[in-house]
């Protein structure tokens, strides 16, 4: 099971039994359609005010008309009285027109667009292998202040699955940041030190987003004692020294660094299959786990900036003027399983007990 110590090994005293921040939002999140969405989409808005939605659908979202669909598909989902916005980004492809982009975001009907190398990760079949064929959008992406977004692995079949990133950064970031001066990057769910030291030493045109679970489980936790499948995402987990990494890195108050949960449903059955699905679902008990992580590197002053003040900064909107409040106390229960209309959801187990939960 996951680690719950803080680096130091030890438990730190607890620095408060309550805590009130700004609602916060979700940079990276996957929101499925049709029987999933509606399942899951209320264990996001219940605690978030606004995510990144991606785009990897089948058929993926590509144009602007397609996230004016996704989003209306969306809204139709929320329930009543839940207070949620979805912000949309576009799939990149090597088609994808420059100027549909550029008419989207002027619109309002995108905030981002994402990369997927082609075969990184789930739906990425539709990605890019040849990045001069993008650079027309890239350019104009830069020219108008639009975000990319960023799976950041290469797929090269000779390159270990565990130095993905590392190579991303040198072979693929690297160079298009370079040849295109402006472009704001959000290189999402960050593993490696390599990661951090990237995003922390790269100016103000680059963020990194980190997940829930990447600051909890290192690839142990997905190895030994027999194959956990539910601890299986992409990017996977890498050794303890990465981790404890992204947890200075969270939980420093760098502004560089904010929450992208990357919460990914998938059928409890395809997660255990022969060969099962890649993807982690934390939309559930994210904030009670982070708020545990915090504590216990004593850094509960620095909730609120990770998890809702950096991230606006970088989009260029503003904070939430809501807040929420979370208290300590004895630990909290939630749900093993979310329930859809094609079969259960597994909910992300951290693998020690959450005292903090979210008052309604």
């Amino acid at each position: 099971m996951p680690l719950a110590p803080s680096p130091s090994m030890g438990y730190p005293e607890p620095m408060t039994d309550t805590l009130t921040i700004r609602r916060p939002d979700d940079w990276h999140l996957h929101l499925r359609d049709g029987a999933m969405l509606e399942a899951v989409l209320p264990e996001t808005a219940r605690d978030f005010a606004r995510a990144i939605v991606m785009p990897n659908l089948v058929p993926p979202v590509v144009t602007g008309a397609d996230a004016i669909a996704y989003r209306a598909r969306i809204m139709a989902a929320l329930p009543d009285g839940m207070d949620f916005t979805p912000l949309m980004t576009l799939y990149l492809t090597e088609e994808t027109d420059a100027d549909d982009v550029a008419m989207a975001a002027q619109e309002g009907a995108i905030t981002a667009v994402k990369l997927y190398p082609a075969g990184v990760t789930t739906n990425s079949a539709s990605g890019v292998r040849d990045f001069d064929k993008v650079r027309p959008v890239l350019e104009k992406m830069a020219e108008i202040g639009l975000p990319l977004c960023v799976h950041g692995e290469v797929t090269a079949a000779e390159v270990d699955i565990f130095d993905r990133e590392a190579v991303f950064i040198d072979k693929v970031l690297d160079p298009i940041r370079r040849s295109t001066p402006g472009l704001r990057v959000v290189m999402e769910h960050i593993t490696t030190s390599n990661g951090v030291n990237y995003v922390a030493a790269g100016g103000d045109d680059i963020a990194g987003t980190i997940t829930t679970h990447h600051l909890i489980i290192n690839r142990n936790d997905i190895l030994v004692g027999g194959i956990h499948p539910h601890y299986y995402c992409l990017p996977v987990a890498k050794r303890e020294s990465h981790r404890l990494a992204l947890r200075r890195a969270a939980t420093s108050g760098d502004a560089s660094f904010f929450l992208g949960t990357d919460s990914a449903p998938h059928l409890t059955h395809l997660k255990e299959h022969a060969c099962g699905c890649a993807g982690i679902f934390s939309a559930t008990n994210t904030l009670s786990c982070l708020a545990e992580v915090f504590e216990q590197d004593a850094a509960l002053d620095k909730l609120e900036a990770f998890t809702s003040l950096n991230g606006p900064a970088f989009y260029r909107l503003p904070v939430n003027e809501e807040t929420v409040k979370l208290t300590r106390g004895a630990p909290v229960t939630y749900p093993e399983v979310i329930d859809t209309a094609d079969g259960p959801v597994t909910v992300f187990d951290p693998g020690f007990p959450l005292h903090w939960r979210v008052e309604p």
